[in-house]
């Protein structure tokens, strides 16, 4: 019996309770079966004492009461056909969840088949290049070249990864440190307050050695795109991660009254999916070993996948841009369309391999039990909902340490930009040290075009829906084939045109070499006016 049908029997269930008190056991019985097929429905019941056969049911009450709470909250409501969740402000920030993927992969045969048509696709990229290959060349390259060759020099790459591990071990010293010294001096109010400052300029030192060092380092020598990507994904996330854990233990250095976290919490805390220090997560009894190979396999074959659209539909475009003077404008627009498809699979592979099968890969090994890393972005129609529930993870960090400190001083729309502007420069940091230079697309799509289509949404959503989410996928799929098609002409005109005097990191070169021209004999004719 599939999830409706039973939804729609727990419902009849419930109108005959009152009448039908036979019924009650099997209410039961159903609501518990719906309830594990899907966690979304958990807690719509209050699966209250058996002896509640009489009329009125307290039962009944309470779930009215419940109910009407809700909608007095803004609970409910419906976005797309689907239940709107609930505000999360008075539940606990971590609890036992699953990734929305996981419970619609296990429960609901559309998205199964959705998932096996992106394998075939796969399968089908496999062949495609491995036939091209034999036939054209006579030797078999299943994308390992591409591959080897974005994550070049990966022991440099591990060499920068550690160095940032050890300064982020190197907190929890400095914070024990700094609480002994701060509790020996806590009669003194003056000191307090120097040792405070102290305590403040050491953690930005801090930050400032783990930011710099890498930077210079990759700044001064070209490091392979991925390996790239890898080292200062990981910089970015070990500075929220001292960040976070400082905020959250400064107040215990201060009141003395809570113990300082353990060097085994710290570092858990550390490998851990989330940004957010507590000192105890919800933890899983088990792990499930099998499911760890398997995100790790899902993990390796979209690398894969991404090697095969970049030499079957990225290559052939743009491979040899720069190497002519000159370059007509309809190559360009034709190329920059053949982009699309190819940009917008790689952009739900992405989001596939790092917030779902990366995150619950890492979440199953360490028994991490909150696995809601994002939220079902894709069914959105406003963009302020799209960049909440996008990466949940990163969220809640500019929310906690970004937002809501500076919200009561600036106002709320200071602190939205504030946080864009944060958001858009780590990611242009992380593109310019991967690519080698500096060209601001993402930051002027989504730091400029996506914050001005905040208040545009937020409007239209509730009126319109439907196609404000159709709206918002189409520039998703705009974007997506402007970046994959912009970056691919600067790094390959940087790569083919002749070194100049003129060329900079922060200057696109892609502007001034080649030329892009229209054809000699190009004319406009009115698409009107048809002549037989």
């Amino acid at each position: 019996m599939c999830v409706l049908s039973k939804i729609s029997l727990a419902s009849t269930v419930k109108e005959n309770i009152v009448r039908k008190p036979a019924c009650l056991r099997v209410l039961f019985v159903v609501l518990k079966d719906v309830e594990s097929a899907n966690p979304h429905y958990a807690s719509v019941v209050d699966y209250g004492p058996s002896h509640c056969v009489g009329d009125p049911c307290p039962v009944v009450g309470r779930e009215r009461k419940e109910m009407s709470q809700r909608r007095i909250r803004g609970v409910t409501g419906t976005q797309n056909g689907n239940v709107a969740q609930e505000e999360k402000h008075n539940s606990p920030e971590f609890t036992y969840r699953e990734s929305p993927l996981t419970v619609l992969l296990e429960h609901s045969l559309h998205i199964r088949a959705i998932y096996h048509i992106f394998v075939v696709i796969l399968l089908v990229l496999l062949c495609d290049t491995v036939i091209y290959d034999l036939i054209e060349r006579g030797k078999i390259n299943i994308g390992v070249t591409s591959v080897l060759r974005g994550f070049g020099d990966i022991r440099r790459g591990v060499k920068l990864w550690l160095f940032e591990l050890a300064v982020a071990l190197a907190f929890y010293p400095a914070l024990r440190i700094y609480g002994l010294v701060r509790n020996i001096i806590k009669h003194h109010a003056s000191l307090c307050k120097i040792w405070a400052v102290f305590g403040i300029l050491c953690v930005v030192g801090l930050e400032l050695v783990l930011v710099a060092v890498p930077v210079r380092d990759l700044a001064n020598t070209y490091l392979a795109l991925a390996s790239s990507a890898v080292v200062t994904c990981e910089m970015f996330r070990f500075v929220m991660k001292i960040c976070a854990a400082a905020v959250a233990c400064a107040p215990r250095c201060h009141s003395g009254n809570e113990p300082l976290p353990t060097i085994s919490q710290y570092v858990y805390f550390l490998f851990a999916p989330t940004l957010i220090y507590r000192d105890e997560y919800p933890r899983t009894k088990k792990i499930r070993w099998g499911v760890v190979v398997f995100h790790f396999l899902e993990v390796s074959a979209i690398i894969f996948y991404n090697s095969f659209l970049w030499e079957r539909f990225i290559l052939p475009y743009w491979s040899d841009y720069g190497k002519e003077a000159q370059v007509e404008a309809g190559t360009v627009v034709r190329g920059m369309f053949a982009c699309v498809l190819p940009g917008v699979i790689s952009f739900l592979c992405g989001f596939y391999c790092l917030l779902h099968a990366w995150h619950n890969a890492f979440a199953e090994m360490l028994t991490f039990g909150d696995r809601l890393f994002y939220e079902d972005w894709w069914t959105q129609s406003r963009f302020s909902s799209y960049y909440r529930a996008w990466n949940r993870i990163v969220h809640a960090w500019l929310r906690d340490h970004i937002y809501r400190p500076l919200a009561p001083r600036a106002g709320r729309a200071v602190s939205t930009l504030l946080v864009f502007l944060v958001s858009a420069a780590a990611h242009e940091v992380i593109l310019a040290l991967s690519f080698g230079f500096f060209y601001p697309v993402l930051m002027v799509e989504f730091g400029v075009f996506g914050l001005l289509m905040l208040p545009l949404t937020a409007n239209s959503s509730r009126r319109y829906p439907n196609t404000s989410n159709l709206m918002m996928w189409l520039s998703f799929f705009i974007g997506n084939g402007l970046l994959w098609s912009l970056y691919t002409m600067e790094y390959f005109s940087r790569k083919n045109c002749p070194v100049s005097e003129d060329d900079s990191f922060f200057v696109p070169k892609s502007w001034s070499c080649p030329e892009i021209v229209l054809k000699p004999n190009w004319t406009f004719q009115n698409p009107f006016y048809i002549i037989y």
